[in-house]
């Protein structure tokens, strides 16, 4: 599934400290970034519908399951006419405070993003809540909604439903006989892939399992299967099978109709991980499901990119199913992409392929990532071009970095953090030089860029923004150009771009929520696996505040508040730093993240009195859950 996720020394001591090869890496980034020249950009703030947060399809970011490939994905989130899609919050508490769409629990609305006009999508009649996830070039947009109805086998859970809207109206996708269904993406020739439920009982149900029952711990008696669908105008919702076990989950479709996920390929649950086996797949309507194999282990990790000739890229599990690594099927093959410089015995993964077979990802090499805890490797992130993987470096400062995203003229955008998950910032890399996107934009803007996940041919990049008072929207990044002298955002940038000195624009310090720096945990590996047997043996408090007991304490000021509460951190580096909350705080399931793979939990921040987050844990105090969960 779909992965990652989220404190504490400074920065700079941080890679002071770091071994040399590191830091000689560093070196040559910044000698190489002195000679070359990046556009910079207008930052677009896409705003919300009257509330705190937006967001698009990026990976788990806008996760709170942390479950990548199961719900949220990287995606085609803008098409060639310049439409962008993603939700954002309205000002109304979500009225199903046991199981939030979003993590800061409010009502949240599908939008688009046309001509810099922002149209709220709505949702199915009775539902309170909707995303859109993915757009194809006839400006069709697939997400979900919810329908105002309940689950029949959880109580207080909403249904959720896959919809189409088409020329501002929303259908309804329906399910194959259960109760909901999720949809993943749509093609230029109106095909849809998603998941639904049946009415066949099934006791390791995906849906179930990887929202519910791992992150927690609600597992319903009745589960019923999770099947991949294709659906289409002509002949509706249907069910594209199984690689022998009762369920399949989709992640992908190609112009081609191919579509990609994820398979159980029997019904006989592994030792190690609690569940039946399961295998990435490659669906094509004629010749049906094709198993892609295995590194040995049990599960999969990851299915998080397709392009046109039928390659598929994600994680996947090496026997015992304690370490992963990046994959790519190359159309014949499965080929593993751990080589040198990175660590064979480390873990990676593969996040997004072009349409060149150029893929990237992030994977550990053989070097301590000093002020972790527990301890690991530092992470980098990786181009696998030609056959060779190269290391993409990180931007100067920080020690690690992961790339989420290429496009056809391989620039590559993602992240870069600290040990210790104090810091975090967006990157851009192009023509051999890595930067960081704060350094690109006017130092007047209020955004501080700390993820980056989209990348379309034009070089528009879709980033998430953190604001001073903590509150997070989606933003979209367009280089200027020497016609933008005087367009806000754009004054005294010319199309040459500016020369990276190392440089960082100073901005007001801000706080983000908890399941950012969650998300990054997940993502490199700590608490990974508490969803197989070391999940299973938790219990009780044990399940609630192992996973906190880990996290490393700070020499920095840091908020420690619950949901619902504020205190900003005042430190001197440029660098995201990032709240932590209360050991032991309790969060509760939400559904928008009903889309990838990766347990976090979220915060709030309040700003006249508290949100509704924090009213809902005053009141309904037995619908919370705990602050752990992670993987499968």
């Amino acid at each position: 599934m779909k992965s990652r996720i989220l404190t504490c020394i400074a920065v700079l001591t941080l890679f002071a400290a770091l071994a040399i090869p590191v830091r000689l890496s560093a070196q040559d980034n910044q000698e190489h970034n002195k000679k070359h020249k990046h556009h910079h950009y207008q930052v677009i703030d896409i705003g919300t519908f009257g509330g705190p947060q937006s967001y698009f399809n990026s990976l788990n970011l806008t996760d709170v399951f942390g479950f990548g490939t199961v719900f949220y994905n990287l995606a085609q989130v803008r098409n060639a006419q310049g439409v962008f899609v993603g939700f954002a919050d309205t000002n109304a508490p979500d009225p199903y405070p046991a199981f939030c769409y979003v993590p800061d629990c409010f009502v949240t609305h599908a939008f688009q993003l046309r001509n810099g006009i922002k149209t709220d999508l709505g949702t199915l009649p009775g539902g309170a809540s909707s995303a859109a996830f993915w757009i194809n070039a006839k400006g069709w947009i697939t997400g979900n909604s919810e329908n105002g109805k309940t689950d029949p086998l959880i109580p207080g859970l909403p249904e959720v439903r896959a919809v189409l809207w088409k020329h501002g109206k929303i259908q309804d996708l329906g399910t194959l006989g259960g109760s909901s269904s999720f949809s993943q993406a749509v093609n230029n020739r109106g095909q849809v892939t998603g998941l639904a439920l049946n009415g066949i009982p099934d006791p390791f149900s995906f849906y179930y399992q990887f929202l519910y029952c791992f992150p927690f711990q609600i597992c319903p008696p009745n589960a019923t299967e999770t099947r991949a669908f294709v659906w289409d105008e002509e002949d509706g919702m249907q069910d594209i099978g199984t690689l022998g076990g009762p369920d399949a989950f989709p992640s992908l479709i190609n112009q081609r109709g191919q579509v990609a996920g994820f398979s159980y390929t029997n019904s006989t649950p592994d030792p190690n991980t609690g569940l039946p086996t399961y295998h990435p797949f490659l669906w094509e309507k004629g010749t049906g499901m094709k198993d892609l194999g295995s590194f040995g282990g049990a599960a999969t990790a990851s299915v998080n990119g397709l392009n046109e000739r039928g390659e598929v890229v994600g994680g996947l599990d090496l026997p015992g199913d304690q370490d992963l690594h990046p994959f790519v099927w190359d159309g014949e093959k499965l080929i593993d992409l751990t080589a040198p410089p990175f660590d064979v015995s480390g873990h990676g993964e593969a996040a997004w392929i072009n349409e060149a077979g150029e893929v990237v990802g992030s994977a550990d090499i053989p070097v301590t990532c000093l002020g972790s805890n527990p301890p690991r490797q530092v992470s980098h992130a990786f181009l696998w071009k030609n056959g060779v993987m190269m290391d993409l470096g990180t931007v100067d400062g920080i020690s690690n970095s992961g790339a989420n995203f290429i496009n056809s003229k391989t620039q590559i955008v993602g992240f870069s953090f600290a040990c210790d998950f104090s810091a975090l910032t967006a990157f851009l890399w192009e023509k051999g030089s890595i930067v960081d996107l704060n350094t690109l934009v006017s130092p007047n803007s209020q955004f501080y860029l700390y993820w980056a996940g989209f990348i379309d041919d034009r070089g528009e990049i879709g980033a998430f923004g953190a604001l001073p008072n903590g509150d997070s929207h989606a933003v979209l990044l367009v280089p200027c150009d020497e016609n933008q002298t005087n367009t806000e955002g754009c004054e005294d940038h010319t199309e040459d771009g500016a020369e990276v000195q190392g440089e960082t624009n100073q901005r007001p310090n801000v706080v983000l929520p908890e399941y950012v720096r969650k998300m990054l945990r997940e993502r490199l590996g700590f608490g990974r696996f508490l969803g197989t047997r070391q999940k299973l043996a938790l219990s009780g408090a044990a399940a609630i505040s192992g996973p906190n007991a880990t996290l490393s304490p700070t020499s920095l000021t840091f908020s420690t508040q619950a949901i619902g509460t504020t205190s900003a951190a005042k430190t001197p580096s440029a660098a995201l730093r990032l709240r932590e909350p209360m050991p032991g705080t309790l969060r509760r399931p939400t559904l928008a993240g009903v889309h990838w793979q990766r347990a976090r939990a979220a915060g709030s921040v309040s700003r006249s009195g508290p949100r509704p987050a924090e009213h809902v844990r005053q009141q309904s105090a037995s619908a919370t859950t705990p602050l752990a969960a992670h993987r499968r």
